[in-house]
Parts: structure tokens; sequence; C-alpha cells
């Protein structure tokens, strides 16, 4: 915490720039200019307040995230993923990143993949067939293939 009010001491009042604080302090410049985005964000000045201890610089600079119930979270068309994951090169991850664009408070990666893989094993099941190893040879050409000359 006390690094943290240093960059606000040094950012703040005395205008160093952010890789002149990084250098002085041993912090990379990403961190503080993340560090003056938050006292932006929320309303810190330099001096700060009297009376604001750490724990209470903490919660100024480090909300916790606004919770949205599970039920609430937009869910995305499970049938159009499966039916775009049969097109060649495209992922869970791919797709997942399509639908956080369109609603970003919505699952997680984790999430989304658990959730998909649910809804998946729900479908009717595929016909199980056995075949004695070297009878027959099947080839798999998902995904791109390599071109032959």
């Amino acid at each position: 915490m006390r690094k943290i009010r240093d960059v606000l001491r040094l950012g703040l009042s005395q205008g160093l720039s952010q890789r002149g604080i990084g250098r002085s302090l041993g912090l990379s410049q990403a961190v503080v200019n993340d560090y003056l985005r938050r006292a932006r964000l929320g309303g810190l000045g330099w001096p700060l307040p009297e009376g604001l201890d750490d724990v209470g610089l903490e919660a100024r600079l480090f909300p916790p995230p606004p919770t949205v119930p599970t039920e609430q979270r937009p869910a995305p068309d499970w049938a159009l993923v499966h039916q775009e994951l049969r097109r060649p090169n495209v992922t869970l991850a791919l797709l997942w990143e399509e639908y956080r664009a369109g609603a970003p408070d919505g699952f997680g990666y984790s999430w989304f993949c658990d959730l998909y893989r649910a809804w998946a094993g729900r479908l009717a099941p595929t016909l199980r067939q056995v075949h004695p190893a070297g009878e027959r040879l099947f080839v798999d050409y998902a995904g791109s293939t390599v071109p032959v000359f």
C-alpha cells in the first residue's frame, strides 16, 4: 500500500511521468498507469483525504466488481454454437470471444465451455460402432487440410 501512496503522490502532486514514477519505485509503467487510472475513477486527488487509511484507500481503488446472478446473464444460442463448431477452424474460444463481445457481462470461458458440454450431452446419442484393429482405416479431415501436390 505504501507504493500505491507513493505513485499517487508522485503522479498527482509532482506531475512526474508514468515512466519516471515506475523507474523510481521499481514498478512497470502499466502498473503506474493502472493505479493513476483507478485513482481518477475513485475521485481521489493529492493530498489524500484525512483519515483515509489503507483499507479505505484499497476500497476506493479496487471496488468489488458488480455481480450479475447466473440466471440474469445472457445465454448464447447453443444450437447455433453447435452448428458453428462444425465449420473448419472454428473453436469454442473463438465463439466465446464473439459471445463476450456481444455480452460483456456474460459467462467466463470455462463456464461457457461447461454449459456447452452440458447442452451437447443432452443431444441424441450417437451409434457406437466396434471395429477390430487393422480391419479398416479412418482418416479425420477436420480443420485445415494439407495440400497434396
